[in-house]
């Protein structure tokens, strides 16, 4: 299911490369097809309360409140956001859904699936190989949980997504000695999952794992702090905890640095007023990243209000 929602992801940026391309006829075909998908996602997966996984070749749903096991899956779910193919109510419903089944706060960490493989006779595929609570089989796999934050975040849910962001910085989870016995990994550095549990619950799995790391840097970076750098510009729409009154970016470009301040007196979540550069508002809160009357280090003020 959550390759349905990524396929029309894929499709909605690669559709106006092949029009620039002039490749009309596969633009629209490709766009035909991710409205096929999203159609057919929408009768068959749709669970009451979340997305369904998948189906067994019999036709069974996998991932639906009548399963024993992998009653939910979170990709299905933070993807109905993230492609913003979805019917808008029930990607959030399904989104919350998520937040309230696969969240464990007290082992640090964000379940792919819940309740784990262990007993079914049916055949899901090799994730049933992994022992229930580790990897893939209702463990943490952290790039989903990133792409759980990422999808809070475009709900414009700062307070939230900021929390989810901490449960699985494992700075977090070894600031005391019990943490660091549970977790038994670098503090300074991401792994690829976390073991849900019990004797392992909170326990670290393939450490430096680079694709789980730059997802979450992208979350942070980019849809917490809402930098977006494009070729020439970039644009900052935050979505920060409410208590966040400040926040600063320093953005270097070659020899230039963009001294980025978030100003949030309103303390709202979501919600850009005003863009300042070197003390002049522009009008599309679009940054350029080449000006002829930029120093070597650029002042750019950003403010956020609850009047939009």
């Amino acid at each position: 299911m959550w390759l349905a929602w990524f396929q029309n992801e894929v499709i909605r940026r690669f559709s106006p490369i092949l029009e620039a391309q002039g490749e009309i006829d596969a633009a629209n075909a490709l766009r035909e097809r991710a409205r096929t998908l999203a159609s057919a996602a929408e009768h068959e997966a749709w669970d009451g309360s979340w997305y369904r996984r998948a189906f067994y070749d019999d036709g069974s749903a996998l991932g639906s409140k009548d399963n024993d096991e992998c009653r939910i899956d979170s990709l299905c779910q933070s993807w109905a956001i993230i492609s913003k193919a979805a019917e808008h109510d029930r990607a959030w419903q399904a989104m919350e859904s998520a937040r309230a089944e696969l969240v464990d706060r007290e082992g640090h960490l964000i379940k792919l699936l819940t309740p784990a493989f262990d007993k079914t006779e049916r055949n899901p595929g090799y994730i049933k190989g992994y022992p229930p609570g580790v990897r893939e089989n209702g463990g943490q796999y952290t790039h989903a949980a990133a792409w759980l934050i990422i999808a809070t975040a475009l709900q414009g849910l700062g307070d939230t997504a900021a929390e989810l962001f901490d449960l699985i910085n494992p700075i977090n989870a070894t600031t005391t000695e019990r943490g660091i016995e549970t977790y038994r990994a670098e503090p300074y550095v991401l792994c690829g999952d976390v073991y849900s549990e019990a004797p392992l619950q909170g326990r670290a799995g393939w450490s430096w794992y680079t694709g789980s790391a730059g997802w979450l840097y992208q979350a942070g970076i980019e849809n917490i702090l809402g930098l977006s750098v494009s070729p020439l510009h970039f644009t900052v729409d935050p979505c920060l905890p409410s208590a966040w009154e400040h926040a600063l970016i320093r953005y270097r470009r070659g020899e230039r640095t963009f001294s980025v301040e978030i100003l949030n007196p309103d303390q709202v979540q979501r919600g850009v007023v005003k863009v300042e550069v070197d003390g002049v508002v522009i009008a599309d809160n679009r940054v350029p990243l080449e000006a002829p009357a930029y120093k070597n280090i650029v002042q750019v003020r950003v403010t956020l209000g609850a009047s939009k």
